[in-house]
């Protein structure tokens, strides 16, 4: 049991600590945003930088290489968490896949209606996906904050939830979050990625066949009107997941390599023999090969991810400017939508289909997990932040609406995450006091 929630393990502290330093970042950005430094911040993220040449250069502001470069390895990274969980995670046992898909959901069809009804007959309503999101570094660095009073099998079950809601909100950016299409740029990505598919099927795993083919999805991608961050999910599901040599021949090889790395020692010490070079060699070329491709990458990049892209995409994005507008901005019905949706149709919507999911029989709660845990883990679903201020971006572009979008979300995100963490400490006081009550009888 323990070798299987390691890997889980790490990624939670990766996510937690990345959500912290997600946190500053968006911080940093709000407070430069309302500084006498405005304007170096706005000049900054405006700045045009040009990549290629003739046909196939490309020229965006900073802030869109940011959004359509940087977001798509952050998307290629969700990519692999949903393939890597579908495969052997919490989504490939049917009655925990079932709890989650339903909590995930709630969560996404019920903010997205209160949003709708916020700003139905109004040009506002194309935000209705925005509240839909959750932010899944910010919501387990809340958890990590509990420490021990949030059992690991609630970290995972937010996990799980988190990923599905991504999947649902790559869905949406795909089909709802669309400009107008450039089909042969389109097809010729689809192309590509069927291409990628054969090479996984031929039982070729070098990473660098995959990154530059997918380099090429990414920019068809890009031309083709779809947004560009898509291209990273639809190269990530073509990754194999597949090793070379199973545990009982990678034990084998790892113990002839080591007796003969050990068979060249010598009193003293001295440089490694040719030998036992080859055996060093050898062992690392086993390492590799009992590894699948996708472990690799979802580790290798995950701190790229969590502590570089993530919060460059906070700083950019996160500046808004308030100052006299400031309430004009909160009483916007977007913000008020959004907050409505995140703070109030999240925690309603999760609750409300996981408790159908378990009455009817189709899912179970995890060990060790209450109901009261649910409610806690519902309301920090509504920490939408990134991905609600991804989507915000895509449905307004810069200007009002964009800005109010952004102020909801983050008074939503603080919310939530407050309601949460208080809801799941004062669980475990309960759980403390009940403890005690049954040691002193």
């Amino acid at each position: 049991m323990q070798t299987l929630l390691r890997p889980f393990q790490s990624f939670f502290k990766t996510e937690a600590a990345g959500g912290i330093l997600l946190l500053a970042a968006a911080a940093v950005a709000l407070v430069w945003a309302n500084s006498p430094l405005v304007g170096a911040y706005n000049d900054l993220w405006g700045t045009y930088v040009t990549v290629g040449a003739g046909s196939f250069e490309i020229s965006k502001p900073l802030l869109l290489w940011v959004n359509d470069g940087l977001m798509a390895i952050f998307f290629f990274v969700v990519g692999l968490e949903i393939k890597r969980e579908v495969l052997a995670g919490e989504l490939a046992e049917p009655r925990k896949a079932a709890l989650a898909i339903a909590a995930a959901l709630g969560g996404m069809v019920v903010p997205a209606l209160l949003y709708t009804v916020v700003n139905l007959g109004s040009d506002k309503v194309t935000g209705w996906g925005i509240p839909m999101a959750t932010d899944i570094a910010f919501a387990l660095g809340v958890l990590a904050l509990l420490g021990s009073r949030a059992p690991l099998a609630l970290k995972v079950f937010l996990t799980a939830v988190a990923i599905v809601d991504d999947l649902g909100a790559v869905v949406v950016i795909a089909l709802f979050y669309t400009a107008e299409l450039n089909l042969a740029a389109l097809v010729g990505s689809l192309v590509l990625v069927g291409v990628l598919v054969v090479v996984n099927r031929l039982g070729i795993q070098r990473p660098a066949v995959y990154g530059l083919i997918g380099l090429a999805v990414w920019v068809l991608m890009l031309k083709s009107g779809v947004h560009a961050t898509i291209a990273g999910v639809l190269v990530a599901l073509t990754i194999p997941a597949t090793r070379k040599i199973d545990e009982v021949e990678f034990a084998e090889r790892a113990d002839g390599l080591l007796a003969q790395f050990a068979a060249g020692l010598t009193v003293g010490g001295s440089t490694p023999t040719p030998d036992q070079m080859h055996a060093v060699h050898s062992l690392e070329k086993a390492c590799e090969q009992i590894e699948t491709p996708l472990q690799r990458l979802e580790h290798g990049l995950h701190g790229l991810v969590a502590f570089f892209i993530m919060p460059v995409f906070a700083l950019a994005n996160a500046g808004v400017a308030l100052g006299a507008g400031a309430a004009a901005l909160v009483t916007d019905t977007v913000a008020l939508g959004v907050m409505l949706g995140l703070v109030v149709g999240k925690p309603l919507g999760v609750m409300a289909l996981a408790y159908l999911a378990v009455k009817t029989g189709l899912a179970a709660l995890p060990s060790g997990v209450t109901w009261r845990h649910v409610m806690g883990v519902s309301f920090l679903t509504g920490i939408g932040f990134t991905m609600s201020i991804f989507i915000a971006n895509l449905a307004f572009g810069a200007g009002p609406l964009l800005d109010s979008a952004k102020v909801g979300i983050l008074a939503a995100s603080v919310v939530s995450g407050v309601l949460g963490a208080v809801v799941l400490i004062g669980v475990a006081k309960s759980a403390n006091v009940n403890a005690e009550g049954v040691s002193a009888a």
